[in-house]
């Protein structure tokens, strides 16, 4: 994003340009925020429902791990393998509700963990 003044607002350019700075500089935090939810991940599948009526995407692989079939496009309405609609989230948008089997879940074992022990995990 660039603004180009021709008159004397030269300072109002260079002060867009600092805030156009600081948003990528903000936007590279929440990737980099996102990239260490998504790390945590075990794979369990607790938050595709996994061990109750798990997402028509959600498939098993050989080492009892889960992935997604359509991981990039994940997010929005989707449905089980049941026929039950639910909207998919991004796993932090969820960490402080409830789900089945949730006790499964890393990223939520991790948030329950003392901070003293996250400094070493």
């Amino acid at each position: 994003m660039r603004f180009y003044f021709l008159t004397r607002n030269r300072i109002i350019y260079e002060s867009a340009m600092n805030k156009n700075s600081e948003l990528k500089r903000y936007l590279r935090h929440l990737k980099f925020k996102e990239n260490e939810w998504e790390n945590l991940c075990i794979k369990c599948g607790a938050c595709c429902g996994a061990y109750d009526d798990p997402c028509r995407h959600l498939k098993k692989s050989g080492n009892n791990k889960f992935h997604c079939r359509i991981y990039s496009n994940r997010l929005g309405t989707r449905k089980t393998v049941g026929g039950e609609e639910f909207d998919c989230v991004l796993v932090k948008e969820i960490m402080h509700t409830y789900w089945k089997n949730d006790c499964l879940c890393a990223c939520k074992k991790y948030l329950k963990m003392p901070l003293s022990r996250k400094k070493n995990a």
